[in-house]
């Protein structure tokens, strides 16, 4: 079990199976990547980003963390977003919470969790932002409604990097979506917050 030999044997029966179907599909994938969107999603590993939206790889360009945060400090996030809007020319970004995030509910609870207390503290400024719309929803209706209003929170900060501010005022076509997965369903909801420009921003 050291060398987790039935990962590499599943490896081998999925690499064998795309082959049979298309003998070509691993040669042509290995020449260039040209994914239309960039996924940020969570860390959680129910949330398979390619799965979710039937999509073979080399179609997304994705970054993960623990509740799909956007922090202006976080280099590897911004480094990611830079690469896939400068260098890929994704036309579209795609930030997917979910509901049920182990991220959320835990920067909900009154206790300590050690090192990632730093990194939820980002969501209880979300809950802080938004105590008006939370205030007085019972705890199931608060979990749900602070997954999606962590997200819209994230599309803000997508759209306030300076890769998208550069992006936009460059004029090119750039669009930030706001999405949310149901692991008990498997469905998508949009959340309606599609920006495109920094004219939609103002306001929100």
């Amino acid at each position: 079990m050291k060398s987790l030999k039935h990962l590499f044997d599943r490896n081998s029966a999925w690499a064998n199976g795309i082959k049979e179907k298309d003998p070509e599909f691993f040669s042509q994938l290995s020449k260039q990547q040209s994914p239309k969107y960039l996924w940020i999603g969570c860390s959680d590993s129910r949330v398979p980003a390619n799965q979710i939206v039937n999509l073979p790889p080399g179609e997304l360009f994705v970054h993960r963390n623990i509740a799909n945060l956007v922090v202006h400090t976080d280099l590897n996030c911004l480094s990611v977003i830079q690469y896939a809007v400068e260098v890929l020319k994704v036309k579209h970004i795609i930030i997917c919470g979910h509901y049920g995030c182990g991220g959320i509910k835990a920067a909900m609870e009154n206790q300590p969790h050690g090192l990632i207390d730093n990194w939820l503290r980002h969501i209880k400024d979300v809950g802080r932002f938004n105590a008006e719309k939370l205030n007085g929803l019972k705890d199931d209706k608060k979990f749900d409604m602070l997954c999606e209003l962590n997200v819209i929170e994230q599309v803000k900060n997508v759209c306030n990097t300076t890769i998208v501010q550069n992006t936009w005022r460059q004029g090119s076509e750039l669009l930030v979506h706001g999405w949310i997965y149901n692991i008990q369903n498997g469905i998508l909801k949009d959340l309606d917050t599609c920006i495109s420009a920094n004219q939609q921003l103002k306001g929100k």
